[in-house]
């Protein structure tokens, strides 16, 4: 039997940067189908009714092509830190404020900074607690809750319920499972913030909702994750010492711990998910680095003449501007990017040397700090396609490289139901 022709048993909903996509899965974690709704423009994906749109519509396309009868849970990924106010209907009090958005009263930030303990998440220019606390403020708000909560609430969940994983920049402590008193302190309601289960616990069965989107009255809602814990999740990795690398933009870092690996100072800290913790940290550096230098078919037209087992010796650091995060922590940390050779592919791969380079220590730190030695590498994002920067990596870090089971978030969101009721019966 084909994986398109098993009954889907899990649904995963990912709201992502550029758009909202939906994935089925079968009993065996096999894909039985997926949908996609690209966000039109930047200035759309900040909107809660497009995001709601595109939920409608990829469950629409879904059902066009699917049985939704033998549903038995669904989740939703958000982005971490999306945050939105919403009044006594669960209807959104002005604009979302999102991931990267910086709290528009610094003065919230400061406090935060005096009263947050040192490793905590919620801490920084881009605090998303900050946002919710200067959310919290506005005229007519019953509620502040983030991106997946609000879907789930749309869904027909009837108490407005987040994730370990999402509440955690927002000051979520791990460790007692609750909102932390100092919270009030720095001036956020806790009677305004969601209850939080774990990523993947059921929650309640399927709202009246389910009659217009054709869920089941068998199904269940599940608590979710953020699109990052979403997208390790998708790759299949889980054991301890399994890594995952994001080559996008920017380089990104994540590993499967036994225990929790925080260091606020490193922009380091821990994700629960089921029975291990996913640590990691993002670099400044990464694909963003490579574009203000080649474009696609410049790239495209080097790649076969890179020389992945004969390094240049150049020892980049590759990064946009001053200031680095993880794997250290300067704000004024200088490019590396001469002398510059006149061949243009050799100059290329060593900035592919660098951004490797800046990989391997980021594992490397983790270690150092207390995580497992990184043993298995999978890669998603664009630069995963490079064959011969993939070749470099293996030389530097010296672990295997796995392939991805999936580079989709919404896949992993959709396993985190499948785990959760096997977990939660």
């Amino acid at each position: 039997m084909s994986a398109a022709t098993k009954p889907a048993v899990a649904l995963g909903i990912d709201l992502g940067t550029s758009g909202v996509r939906a994935a089925l899965l079968s009993e065996d974690s096999a894909l039985v189908d997926i949908a996609a709704f690209p966000f039109p423009d930047a200035a759309a994906a900040r909107l809660p009714s497009i995001w709601w749109a595109g939920v409608q519509s990829c469950l629409a396309e879904l059902a066009s092509r699917n049985s939704f009868a033998s549903l038995e849970g669904l989740a939703v990924d958000g982005t971490s830190g999306t945050v939105l106010a919403v009044d006594v209907d669960g209807m959104p009090v002005g604009r979302a404020l999102m991931y990267n958005d910086p709290c528009p009263d610094p003065t919230v930030v400061d406090r935060i900074a005096a009263q947050a303990p040192a490793d905590s998440p919620a801490r920084g220019a881009t605090s998303a607690l900050a946002r919710a606390i200067h959310l919290s403020r506005r005229p007519g708000v019953c509620g502040v809750m983030h991106q997946a909560d609000w879907i789930l609430m749309k869904l027909g969940l009837a108490t407005a319920t987040s994730d370990e994983n999402n509440a955690l920049k927002t000051g979520y402590d791990l460790a007692t499972e609750r909102w932390p008193d100092w919270l009030e302190t720095c001036g956020m309601d806790i009677a305004l913030l969601p209850a939080v289960k774990r990523a993947g616990a059921p929650l309640s069965p399927v709202g009246a909702t389910r009659v217009a989107l054709g869920l089941p009255p068998g199904c269940h809602y599940h608590a979710g994750t953020t699109d990052g814990c979403a997208s390790f999740l998708a790759t299949g990795a889980s054991a301890i010492g399994d890594g995952v690398t994001a080559l996008g933009s920017t380089l990104v870092v994540k590993l499967a711990s036994a225990m929790p690996i925080n260091a606020a100072n490193y922009g380091i800290y821990s994700h629960r998910i089921l029975d291990f913790w996913l640590a990691g940290g993002a670099s400044n550096s990464g694909g963003a680095v490579i574009r203000t230098f080649f474009d696609g078919d410049q790239l495209k037209a080097m790649t076969p003449n890179l020389r992945p087992d004969t390094p240049t010796g150049l020892a980049y650091y590759p990064l946009p501007g001053l200031g680095e995060r993880f794997p250290v922590n300067d704000p004024i940390h200088p490019p590396r990017l001469e002398p510059r050779p006149a061949d243009d592919v050799t100059f290329f791969q060593a900035i592919l040397e660098g951004i490797t380079a800046i990989e391997k220590s980021g594992y490397d730190r983790l270690a150092e700090l207390g995580g497992p030695k990184v043993l298995s590498i999978r890669t998603v994002g664009g630069g995963a396609a490079n064959p011969a920067w993939t070749r470099m990596r293996e030389n530097t870090l010296g672990v295997p490289f796995l392939a991805a089971r999936s580079a989709e978030a919404s896949v992993g969101t959709a396993s985190l139901v499948i785990a959760g009721k096997a977990r939660w019966p």
